[in-house]
């Protein structure tokens, strides 16, 4: 467990517990659709998780630990770079993913790799206990990315490497805003709070790199990734939001048909800048990706 205490520990309250409960029983139950969409997770992401993975400069023998892992696709890409003699720890808070993660290792015939649920604000790790991390998409996620920043310094080794990426503004990942726009303009969400966890919660200039440098890393850079989600048409695309985006889902499932109807057809408009005239969406996406030694 962490060795900080006091003012470096995450925040305890009840209310802070709760808030952490209720996050993990949602990542626990989207397994099952991030597993049926693990290779289409994969495609999307795959510029950002080759950015990361080639920043590390990953060598045989290293241990590389990966947070927040999911379907552990990223995580995978590596296992080879550190072989022989090097071994991956395949971790997520949720015991689902992990089984999801599990499951697509064998599939994939990784052995070098070890699972552990771990989360990021207590990474249960010995102090200077690995060679590199890595963590796509997931600190910007939880309640305190501060406790979760100063916990991956503590278990990386001195000269470390991290890698990690966290989405850039709404207006830059119009794949993801869209739909959330669309119940914002109707009334049926309000507009997201930045000071709260979420996607965007790490997106604002320089955010990324002050959250790095005060947890004690050095020789940070931060850079953009471009990312492209295809759809064959606006129905599959809204369908798609349906299964993986939990506060999309749970705002549909409470309005009227016509209610639904409309922010359907509100999400049609704002998708035709990206709509082509056969019907199919590519919706861009831009993604934070930093690098940094411990």
């Amino acid at each position: 467990m962490s060795d900080s205490s006091g003012d470096d520990s995450p925040d305890l309250s009840a209310e802070a517990d709760a808030a952490r409960a209720e996050q993990l029983e949602s990542w626990e139950r989207a397994a099952v659709v991030w597993g049926k969409r693990a290779d289409e997770v994969r495609a999307f992401g795959m510029p950002v998780s080759e950015w990361l993975i080639d920043r590390l400069e990953l060598q045989p023998g290293q241990e590389l630990l990966e947070l927040a892992a999911g379907p552990g696709d990223t995580g995978f890409l590596a296992a080879e770079l550190i072989a022989p003699g090097g071994a991956l720890i395949s971790s997520d808070a949720a015991e689902a993913m992990l089984d999801v993660a599990r499951g697509r290792a064998a599939a994939m015939g990784i052995e070098n790799v070890r699972f552990q649920r771990l989360e990021l604000e207590w990474i249960d790790l010995p102090t200077a206990s690995v060679d590199v991390i890595l963590c796509r998409w997931g600190i910007m996620l939880i309640l305190d990315p501060e406790a979760a920043a100063r916990e991956t310094r503590r278990v990386l080794r001195p000269g470390g490497r991290i890698a990690v990426a966290a989405w850039d503004v709404p207006d830059r990942n119009p794949w993801a805003s869209i739909p959330m726009r669309a119940l914002i303009t109707y009334g049926h969400m309000p507009p997201p709070d930045p000071a709260q966890p979420g996607m965007f919660a790490l997106a604002a200039p320089g955010r990324l790199a002050e959250l790095l440098e005060d947890a004690g890393f050095a020789e940070v850079t931060v850079d953009a990734v471009d990312v492209v989600r295809p759809a064959p048409d606006i129905a599959a695309f809204i369908a798609e939001s349906l299964e993986m985006s939990g506060p999309f889902r749970d705002a549909m499932a409470g309005l009227s048909e016509a209610e639904r109807e409309a922010v359907e057809a509100e999400i049609a408009t704002l998708t035709e800048p990206f709509t082509a005239p056969d019907g199919s969406v590519r919706l861009p996406g831009r993604s934070l990706v930093a690098v940094a030694t411990g």
